[in-house]
Order: C-alpha cells, then sequence, then structure tokens
C-alpha cells in the first residue's frame, strides 16, 4: 500500500475523501494533517477547535499533525510550515497527500505546483465530479455533519448548526453551490463509518468575524463570517 497523509479540514468534503481512500484500500494513512490559528487555537476557515480535530482523529484512529499558523500569516509563512511538514513525513516514507477539493482548478494546480517538486504526488479522491454527485454520495455515506462557519452575506447566522440533509439541499438558496465550493459555507462532521464512536459537542452562540482579505489585483476587501462556538459536552 502507498503511504500517504490525508490533509484534513474537519468538514463533509474532507471526511468524504477520506472515507473513499480508505475504502480503495490503496493507500495507508499514516497521519491527518491540519493548520490551526495559533492566536485562536481553531483551523483556519472552519473554526473548528484544536482539541475537537483531535477528538476526530482519535475517534477515526488516525493520528492528527497540527500546524499553528500566526494569526494573518502571509502565503510565504504557509509554504515554508507546509514544506518543513513533507520533509518530516517523506522521512517517513510518504510519497502522497491526499484531499478533498472537488473542482476549484487553481487550488489543485496549486498543491502540484508545491508538492510535485517535492517528491509528492496530490491525491484527489473527489475531483471533477459535479456538486450534485458529491453531495449525493455524502448523503448516501453515512457521514453526518453540521455547518460550522458561513459567509455572512450570502448565508445568515441562521444557518450555522443546521444538518445538511435532503432538507437543507431542498432549500438551499439559489447561486448557493451545494457543497459550498466557493466559499459559502464550511461544515463540522461530527459521526458516520469513519468514527469509531460520535464526536461529543455543543454549541454556543455564533460568532461573527470581519477580516481584510487580499484579492487578485492588489487590493484589500473586508468580508465578515459566521462562526459556530464549538464547545465540549
Amino acid at each position: 500500500m502507498k503511504k500517504a497523509v490525508f490533509n484534513w479540514s474537519g468538514g463533509k468534503d474532507s471526511a468524504l475523501a477520506l472515507y473513499k481512500a480508505l475504502n480503495s484500500d490503496e493507500y495507508e494513512i499514516v497521519s491527518l494533517l491540519t493548520t490551526v490559528n495559533k492566536e485562536s487555537g481553531r483551523s483556519s476557515m472552519h473554526g473548528i477547535p484544536s482539541h475537537l480535530l483531535k477528538k476526530q482523529a482519535a475517534s477515526i484512529g488516525i493520528p492528527i499533525y497540527i500546524i499553528e499558523m500566526l494569526p494573518n500569516g502571509e502565503i510565504s509563512s504557509y509554504d515554508d510550515v507546509m514544506s518543513r511538514s513533507v520533509q518530516h513525513f517523506k522521512s517517513l516514507g510518504v510519497e502522497h497527500f491526499i484531499f478533498g477539493d472537488i473542482f476549484l482548478h487553481d487550488v489543485k494546480s496549486y498543491r502540484e505546483k508545491k508538492l510535485n517538486p517535492e517528491g509528492i504526488n496530490v491525491v484527489e479522491p473527489l475531483w471533477d465530479k459535479t456538486t450534485e454527485e458529491v453531495m449525493s454520495d455524502f448523503l448516501s455515506s453515512g457521514l453526518k455533519t453540521i455547518i460550522v462557519t458561513t459567509t455572512a452575506d450570502i448565508l445568515d447566522n441562521s444557518y450555522i448548526g443546521k444538518v445538511i440533509d435532503e432538507d437543507f439541499i431542498k432549500n438551499i438558496p439559489v447561486g448557493v453551490d451545494l457543497c459550498g465550493e466557493n466559499g459559502e459555507y464550511h461544515t463540522f462532521c461530527y459521526d458516520g463509518p469513519i468514527f469509531r464512536e460520535p464526536i461529543d459537542f455543543k454549541l454556543g452562540e455564533p460568532l461573527s468575524k470581519t477580516f481584510p482579505i487580499n484579492l487578485d489585483d492588489g487590493s484589500t476587501q473586508d468580508f465578515t463570517y459566521w462562526f459556530a462556538n464549538l464547545l465540549d459536552t
């Protein structure tokens, strides 16, 4: 079997990609890998606390390797810590990094540009499927997830904590990608066939945060997001 690291976000697409990778019997996944904000202790866009990421990993039965990033870290800083992580895993015989991307070609190209020269192959179990196909596969898998982050001007705070199910699919607003692949929402996966036991958690009041984002044209624009306040039970 090929040794691999799975790049874990804690959300639904990541969980589905891991489910498919494990069922393929092609990869020995030696570790999950994720980044968290050093200041908040939460994952970048999903806002999942590191202690819940560790709970997910423990229930899945695969160790997790957490990289702490400085708040508002530059992409060069991300590249640096990822390069050091690659060297660590290469020393363990890893030659494959698995991701849960669907159709964002610039993201996949970036991963390949950075990882291929390091001798790492990028694996994408969900790649080039339609969002309808991915969502159908997700619902059929038995994985369970809730929305924990939304882009505020697209989905308001009433969506925080919603379960992704058939009812959600039927009522999703027009123009929102079914899987949130354009960043409309992110999720926290807490149960299903990859877990030995469900992840215990509770929801506090949603939090609103605004961040300055550097755009491709060199300008900066503020974006506001709603985050779930994920807590231990």
